[in-house]
């Protein structure tokens, strides 16, 4: 629970483009957070006058401003036009980013470090009990999604296991449960003991909760995209200074905020 945030994004009225709210989860004491990349896309708009906010507590309240020191450029072209589709859909595949925090939304001062809970190298199997932390918002009004936002926390098990190889467990489906609602993307999903072995990707958003799908992509799928797509071991990201990686992404922004700026009005 300490270690989940929200996110909220507001996009001004005749962008085009949806405000959002969903969540994410600090995976690093220097205040690194993985969310999905169906959010952290919103950090590539700040040109468009979007403007986002990483939030914690419940209720949920302002805390800090963050930057985008990764997110999948395979994921990004793939889903180029996602901004302005009605009903977006996703498997889930390469929908992941890491954004670090880099100021206070507020007049206090920096933690020195932040709760957080490490990623997972291996995947969890049919029937793993695990913890399931969102901040869920369906149900919610938009001026109650700014005031009275509070973590939806389940205790479940993992009821099936998926690929988009062969023979990896790349997602796992956690059934229906208060945390299958729209806002949950990028929540957690902790094991046991004390690793995120999951983060929410989809979820189906019609009917009472509990028959609806939840599922999450595994850790250590992220782990194997990332160094797919980068040549580089996960680790190095998140054990390099923050201020380095942010510096090594910035460039790069430009170019991937150009493959789903060139679909908005």
């Amino acid at each position: 629970r300490a270690a989940l945030v929200n996110i909220l994004c507001h996009a001004p009225a005749g962008s085009g483009i949806e405000s959002i709210s969903g969540s994410g989860v600090f995976i690093d004491s220097k205040g690194i957070i993985l969310t999905n990349a169906h959010i952290a896309q919103y950090l590539l708009l700040a040109d468009r006058d979007v403007d986002c906010v990483i939030r914690t507590g419940s209720p949920a309240t302002n805390k800090y401003n963050a930057a985008l020191i990764y997110i999948s450029e395979s994921w990004l072209k793939a889903n180029a036009s996602i901004l302005t589709a009605s009903n977006p859909i996703g498997t889930g595949e390469y929908d992941f980013a890491f954004l670090t925090v880099v100021k206070s939304a507020t007049r206090d001062a920096l933690p020195s470090s932040f709760s957080s809970i490490p990623l997972a190298t291996t995947p969890p199997n049919t029937g793993t009990p695990v913890v399931i932390a969102t901040y869920g918002a369906q149900f919610l009004e938009s001026n109650q999604i700014q005031s009275s936002l509070s973590p939806t926390v389940v205790f479940g098990s993992v009821k099936n296991v998926f690929t988009f190889a062969t023979n990896t467990i790349d997602v796992i489906a956690l059934g229906g449960s208060a945390a299958a609602q729209e806002g949950s993307s990028g929540g957690g999903v902790a094991s046991g003991w004390s690793e995120l072995v999951g983060m929410i990707t989809t979820s189906t958003t019609k009917g009472t909760t509990d028959t609806r799908a939840l599922d999450a992509i595994t850790a250590s799928y992220i782990r194997a995209a990332y160094a797919s797509e980068t040549g580089q071991a996960l680790d190095l990201l998140l054990n390099q200074p923050v201020a380095t990686s942010i510096a090594a992404f910035a460039p790069k922004i430009p170019a991937l905020a150009a493959i789903i700026t060139k679909n908005l009005p």
